[in-house]
């Protein structure tokens, strides 16, 4: 069994958390994921400012950082406004030279549990639309398709096209 450990990151993870994305999108490369996120895309400036208005979250497992994700509260560029109901799951990471099998999972329940103890109802997040791969994963953890966003800007790199899909967020602990 896994036991991760969820805290929120500090200015000091800063570093680990560049080298965690850069290490996924160096993963998704070699296994023929491309068009998704590429090494080098996001710098430090980029969690801090996410961490600024939004949080960002850590799990570590036996010392060692074995994942991440952010949490967002708003997400005009891919909804567009919405009232505060939502929360907003992005770059789930996870290291995969120390996470067991099923860690992503682990990480995507702690982060609807968070939705749900700020009070919104529902977990939305986008994923690639071309990434049927990473598209089936989300529908098989309960999350289901309410639209398609063309052309959303990307922190780096050219605008592109999203599947939004969410799920309520849950009534109690799973």
């Amino acid at each position: 069994m896994t036991v991760l450990r969820f805290r929120l990151a500090a200015d000091t993870d800063l570093p680990s958390l560049v080298r965690l994305r850069d290490d996924a999108a160096r993963w998704m490369l070699a296994h023929g994921i491309t068009g998704q996120w590429r090494p080098g895309e996001l710098d430090e400036d980029h969690f801090r400012r996410t961490m600024t208005s939004g949080e960002v979250w850590l799990a570590d497992s036996g010392g060692r950082l074995a994942g991440a994700w952010e949490l967002w509260w708003t997400d005009e560029d891919a909804w567009g406004p919405q009232l505060p109901v939502a929360g907003y799951v992005h770059r789930l990471m996870v290291d995969r030279s120390c996470a067991p099998p099923g860690t992503g999972r682990l990480l995507l329940r702690a982060a609807e549990r968070r939705v749900a103890a700020a009070g919104r109802s529902w977990v939305r997040l986008d994923c690639l639309a071309g990434n049927t791969r990473l598209n089936a994963y989300y529908l098989n953890a309960g999350y289901r398709i309410v639209g398609h966003k063309e052309g959303k800007p990307q922190p780096a790199g050219a605008p592109k096209s999203f599947t939004l899909l969410e799920k309520p967020a849950p009534m109690h602990d799973v």
